[in-house]
């Protein structure tokens, strides 16, 4: 394998994967469905997911599927009924998705298909409380992109620790979303120094061409 002199080095087929970052029922779909008890859907999180993130992603899912590149799903979901496999921190927020709850489950815009993986986190950082290293190192990943929420939490860790794990990554801007615009250009200026800040433009353009 050729070694990259630039972060938006070209996509490599058999080389690249497409993560999404805890895209759950449990957080999104009060955003999609006006219905949902808990809907609020003039909120900046709940607008941004409905009209940009989540149309976003399903491009871009499309195009990974259609490329031959690997998809994982991470989710923050308990190992365990009551939750006492948690971080530490998971138990003092408190955040507890039990292993059997429902809402836990990828949107299903997103549905994981057969042969995708979907891993079951923990705590905020995917590449702490998973195996996710020695999943994408098996499939011979070198370029990760990264997609979810919330972009300065979550989406945050996966992009620095990945980047210090010697992955190049690349960071879908407009299929990501957090709370306030504010935050999220902050966490873009933030982590851009550790991945490729890009659109779904080019990552479905980059996708198709692996397709071809």
């Amino acid at each position: 394998m050729t070694m990259p002199t630039r972060r938006d080095a070209p996509f490599e087929k058999g080389a690249t994967a497409l993560l999404f970052v805890d895209m759950q029922k449990i957080w999104t779909i009060p955003g999609l469905d006006p219905d949902h008890p808990d809907a609020d859907p003039e909120s900046y999180f709940y607008k941004r997911a409905r009209d940009i993130v989540v149309p976003n992603q399903v491009r871009i899912l499309a195009a990974a599927r259609r490329s031959g590149a690997d998809v994982l799903h991470t989710i923050i979901r308990s190992l365990t009924k009551d939750g006492r496999d948690r971080s530490l921190d998971h138990k003092l927020t408190p955040i507890h998705i039990p292993v059997d709850a429902p809402e836990g489950d990828v949107i299903d815009e997103l549905s994981p298909i057969d042969n995708e993986i979907v891993l079951l986190k923990t705590s905020s950082g995917v590449f702490n409380s998973t195996n996710i290293d020695y999943v994408l190192r098996n499939l011979g990943c070198r370029n990760l992109i990264i997609a979810g929420q919330l972009t300065d939490q979550c989406v945050d860790m996966a992009v620095r620790d990945a980047a210090d794990r010697g992955y190049l990554v690349s960071l879908v801007a407009d299929a990501c979303g957090t709370y306030t615009e504010e935050r999220h250009q902050a966490a873009l200026r933030a982590f851009g120094g550790y991945c490729w800040v890009t659109d779904t433009n080019e990552i479905t353009r980059r996708l198709e061409g692996m397709a071809s």
